[in-house]
């Protein structure tokens, strides 16, 4: 009740505020965008207005039009001899002026005007070559949808094709591929994750440390990528942060109950050259936080761009990002319905994460332009682990060290993409991106009492099994060109090829790419891709130390070789009217190269990924197969008429085949996914610049296969839970369902803007199966269940 009041109180003063008009002022860039030249006497203009507002770029591309109402408006971007764009849904601001980068794409025929639409070709990705499986993603739409926590990867969880049953956890799921198949880049680096609390060789976490505030328009891949992208199976997360304001210095605030407190700063470095800052430091709220455990969490993490603007030697940027985290789970603080931790341990969690990086661009002409970068990363986490002894009348009677984890990856990264155009219809991108990694790595062993004697019955197994000890130096190289060729405006086609050398596994692969892309009518466009790509093996598999006598281990895995998988994508796209859009799409991967055991088993490296942990398995041999197969469909309503709506499904198969020759699901095969999203703006005040919202999110999915426990195996084994591996994944657990709604307000008032939401997430508090795990206490096969009904409240001051 009293949250209820103060929730009331605070509209009240915000609502309060807004009492006049306001307005804004819109400027950007608009430059070619296959090669990025500004586009010197293109206009944009506001659609709509009377008398006419709008801008001529000047000699640098540049535009800036005063005086523009706020709220939602739609401009009108045309250049001679180059298709014209209209972008639509455009939102306005007092306390933020807009910033647009807007990329025009040269006719080929140049015998008509061609006029598209932004919000319509979503599926057409920043980057070009790209031509199925892609859309690109806006801080927008990053806070726009319910349930997304300001996280960019469960933002993902929306599109077709991608999977999260994981309430506790943001793994991307694609396609029935594991989460380590997906590739993070930021600004064109290559980063191992994005995530607080992840771990060595995972790609996902419980919370983010990439700050949605500082995202600019991105793409989002999930198959068939251009040859441009590699060491990735599955996705991409292609992410780029914005620049800084050059004329003004601007600062946001934001609280929120999952993400924490946050302040962001930017503003122009020097107006001589349009070089600018932005940067921003967050630090979690740990006890508002719906995190699935009992334990308090802490992170923080600080991001930051500085474009230093050009110059005779090229455009310098710089940026980077950097987060730590830390988490004690105190058995005797602990029940049986946490996700992560079990009563009868106490386990201490930190890690760290950081990237520095520095790009520069130097124009060799118009239609060809160098950009270089160089990046260095960082990755650490430990996990200490101390046993509880109880005496035989569950007395507790000391602590014993079970597990030390300190595992450290350090990369150090230069790539170089040479963009050239050498007409309206050829262009070529071709490049190398060198990572040198420097691997430290520590995992010892004694938490299974069943496999490790204790000879003096003191209750504490004798020795550590040292799993990891790894002081390890090595290249990955790889070098791609990729050329683009259009026969028409509607008819245009990609061919490339990408190349991968390991040096530690010393393997060299090459991994042809190719697509084609037809605009059919003027409301119908067909794509069709093929792509070959491998992925290395992931360090705790590679690198992994078996017992091959009492006391003794060795590493087994060393000889493994790339996992690769041929893609294949046909896609349908059709306008259905001015705002909706019907895409479908249907989809082959054949997997092979895939780790997994020598003698008969069920194991196989493609179900790992999805947790902290990975298997403990040695002498692994890649000749393990897989396959996914599927079809996707997205309804969509552009943000018109003051509502939006999304539709997107997914039917697919995951299998695959151990070195006991049975085909058996994965464990990320649920079959089928259902997301249905809707949301609605109501407009008040003068000039209908302030926004009541509402959105809400509905995702159903088939459940998780699993591995059912043998509880009297188990149970000989002192707890240690043991799988019954011959029927491997031959369960399932319950059906998904989570229900998300949000209620918002956006207000305006002079130079300072509010926004403030409360998003109900998992709004029927449905206890979704987590797992099913042996209870020491009940002695029996209990059930998890997932995060139940959580509010996430918001509130965003911008000035």
């Amino acid at each position: 009740m009293k949250n209820s009041k103060a929730i009331i109180i605070i509209l009240g003063i915000l609502v309060s505020l807004a009492s006049m008009a306001q307005d804004q002022t819109v400027k950007g860039i608009i430059l070619d965008a296959q090669v990025e030249y500004p586009l010197i006497g293109a206009t944009i203009q506001l659609v709509g207005s009377d008398p006419i507002k709008g801008a001529i770029a000047d000699v640098n591309g540049e535009f800036r039009i005063e005086n523009i109402p706020v709220g939602r408006q739609t401009f009108a971007v045309t250049y001679i001899g180059y298709k014209s764009i209209t972008l639509p849904n455009v939102l306005v601001t007092s306390g933020k002026e807009v910033i647009l980068r807007v990329l025009l794409e040269e006719s080929v025929e140049k015998l008509q005007e061609v006029v598209v639409t932004a919000d319509s070709d979503k599926d057409l990705p920043i980057n070009d070559l790209a031509k199925v499986s892609a859309r690109t993603f806006s801080l927008e739409e990053v806070t726009r949808f319910s349930g997304g926590r300001n996280d960019v990867a469960k933002l993902a969880t929306s599109f077709a094709g991608v999977n999260a049953t994981n309430d506790a956890r943001n793994d991307i799921v694609v396609r029935g591929n594991s989460p380590i198949g997906l590739l993070w880049r930021i600004e064109g680096i290559p980063i191992a994750t994005t995530n607080h609390f992840a771990t060595q060789g995972t790609t996902g976490g419980p919370v983010n440390a990439l700050n949605t505030n500082l995202l600019r328009t991105s793409d989002f891949l999930t198959g068939a990528f251009p040859a441009e992208y590699g060491n990735a199976n599955a996705a991409v997360f292609d992410v780029f942060f914005r620049n800084g304001n050059t004329d003004k210095y601007e600062f946001t605030g934001q609280m929120s109950a999952f993400s924490g407190l946050e302040f962001m700063a930017e503003g122009p470095l020097s107006k001589k050259n349009n070089s600018s800052f932005v940067t921003s430091y967050r630090y979690g709220i740990a006890s508002l936080a719906a995190t699935g455990t009992s334990a308090i969490p802490f992170y923080q993490d600080v991001s930051f761009k500085a474009n230093l603007g050009d110059s005779k030697i090229g455009r310098i940027e710089i940026f980077g990002l950097g987060g730590k985290s830390s988490i004690d789970f105190l058995g005797e603080n602990i029940d049986e319905t946490d996700l992560f931790a079990d009563p009868e341990q106490d386990a201490f969690v930190q890690n760290e994460l950081g990237l520095i990086g520095l790009a520069h661009t130097i124009r060799m002409g118009q239609n060809t332009y160098l950009k270089t970068s160089f990046g260095a990363s960082t990755n650490f986490n430990e996990y200490l682990q101390d046993n509880r002894m109880l005496d035989e009348n569950g007395q507790f009677i000391g602590k014993y060290r079970a597990i030390n984890v300190r595992n450290r990856e350090n990369r150090y990264t230069v790539t170089s993409t040479l963009n050239t155009k050498f007409n309206a219809r050829w262009s070529l991108r071709t490049g190398f991106l060198n990572e040198t990694y420097d691997l430290n790595l520590f995992v010892e062993d004694r938490d299974d009492r069943a496999s490790i004697p204790d000879n003096d019955n003191d209750g504490i197994p004798d020795y550590f099994l040292t799993n990891t000890n790894v002081n390890e130096k090595y290249n990955l190289l790889q070098v791609y060109g990729q050329a683009e060729y259009k026969l028409t405006d509607e008819l245009s086609t990609t061919f490339g090829l990408h190349s991968q050398y390991h040096e530690f596994m010393d393997e060299f692969i090459l991994e042809p790419r190719a697509a084609i892309s037809w605009q059919q009518t003027s409301v119908q466009r067909w794509s069709l891709a093929y792509g070959l790509h491998g992925q290395a093996i992931p360090s705790p598999v590679l690198f992994y130390q078996e017992e091959v006598s009492p006391g003794n281990t060795m590493r087994t895995n060393q000889g493994l070789e790339f996992i690769r998988a041929h893609h294949l994508v046909l896609g349908m796209d059709r306008n259905l009217g001015t705002d909706w859009r019907l895409k479908t799409e249907v989809y082959y991967q054949s997997i092979y190269d895939v780790p997994m055991e020598r003698n008969p088993s069920s194991y196989s490296v493609l179900n790992e990924g999805n947790d902290f942990i990975f298997e403990e398995k040695g002498s692994l041999v890649s000749d393990g197969t897989g396959f996914n197969y599927g079809t996707e469909i997205t309804l969509e309503k552009f943000f018109s008429r003051n509502y939006y709506v999304l539709l997107t499904t997914s039917l697919f198969e995951s299998q695959y085949e151990g070195s006991d020759e049975i085909q058996r699901n994965t464990v990320f095969n649920n079959n089928y996914v259902l997301n249905i999203l809707f949301g609605k703006e109501w407009k008040f005040g003068s000039n209908d610049q302030n926004a009541w919202t509402f959105d809400t999110k509905m995702t159903t999915s088939g459940g998780r296969p699993f591995t059912p426990l043998d509880l009297d195996a188990t149970r000989a084994n002192l707890g240690r839970e043991v799988r019954q591996e011959d029927i491997a994944y031959s369960e399932r657990y319950g059906q998904y369902f989570r229900w998300d709604a949000k209620f918002g307000v956006r207000l305006n008032r002079k130079k300072v803007s509010h926004q403030f939401f409360v998003d109900f997430q998992n709004l029927t508090n449905r206890k979704n199966e987590f797992v099913r795990r042996y209870n020491d206490v009940t002695d029996q096969i209990n059930v998890v269940e997932q995060i139940g009904f959580f509010p996430d409240v918001m509130y965003r001051i911008q000035f």
